[in-house]
């Protein structure tokens, strides 16, 4: 089977992108691929990053032979890229940063927050995207490890208090900073971007990266617009697979899947 679109993460945090991807290109085939077995990344040293993304990719090649990668991770793209890039070469692979350039352009106040994983906060990349974009601002870094966790695991059962309380120390820390603007500079937060956005008031943006990386995505396997008569494929066409999952996760999965219309093709 040939796709045009993997996605991989760590776990379900990738899947708001797919979904931004659908939108902008309904004909595209996609598929995703969450590497629960090694979840989280966030938490591993580069070289353990490395090389479970590396054998993720590998097994997604085996099965799809997609035309592009996306790597719905901000732990994998800053810390791997550029050695998946060579390891596959001829391959797209797209990755995910956390949107410093967007947040740089939309404060006012030049305090920007940026929430992600411990790798990403840690990683010289992240102060690189700071000098080349938001030299001029102050970027204060909160890692959520307890946060993601709380996502991967409880967020999809959880109810609209359970939400806003997982976010709440994350919103409070940034306000207590006096920042304007709120990165999400993990996958996984995109899913609680409302709740973040509730917590923060009215005074704080909250941006993410997802429809750059879409956008980006469908640049480099250029694509073009189909013809207005060619049907297009509807949200079942997406599928949404794990590397390990217990007989408790998948049953959550599956419920994930049925709420966002997209079949869950299980372990592989």
């Amino acid at each position: 089977m040939s796709v045009d679109f993997a996605f991989l993460d760590s776990g379900t945090g990738g899947i708001p992108y797919m979904l931004s991807l659908h939108e902008k290109l309904p004909s595209a085939i996609s598929v995703y691929l969450g590497d629960t077995e090694h979840f989280p990344y966030g938490e591993k040293s580069g070289e353990e990053v490395t090389a479970c993304a590396s054998k993720a990719i590998q097994k997604i090649i085996d099965l799809w032979a997609p035309k592009a990668i996306v790597v719905a991770c901000n732990t994998i793209s800053v810390t791997a890229l550029d050695s998946l890039r060579k390891k596959f070469p001829g391959l797209p692979i797209i990755g995910t940063v956390p949107a410093i350039k967007v947040a740089a352009e939309v404060t006012k106040n030049k305090k920007i927050g940026l929430l992600a994983t411990t790798a990403t906060v840690n990683h010289p990349y992240c102060q690189n995207l700071i000098h080349d974009f938001a030299s001029d601002c102050q970027v204060v870094m909160r890692a959520d490890p307890k946060l993601i966790d709380f996502i991967e695991k409880k967020y999809f059962t959880a109810s609209e208090e359970e939400r806003l309380f997982a976010v709440r120390e994350a919103a409070d820390f940034f306000k207590a900073k006096g920042c304007d603007t709120v990165i999400l500079g993990c996958t996984h937060f995109t899913h609680i971007a409302e709740e973040m956005r509730k917590e923060c008031g009215d005074g704080i943006s909250v941006v993410d990266s997802r429809d750059g990386v879409a956008n980006q995505a469908i640049r480099k396997i250029h694509e073009e617009k189909k013809s207005e008569g060619e049907t297009k494929k509807s949200v079942q066409n997406l599928s949404f697979f794990v590397t390990k999952a217990s007989e408790q996760e998948l049953s959550e999965y599956e419920s994930l899947c049925k709420n966002l219309r997209i079949p869950f093709g299980g372990t592989i």
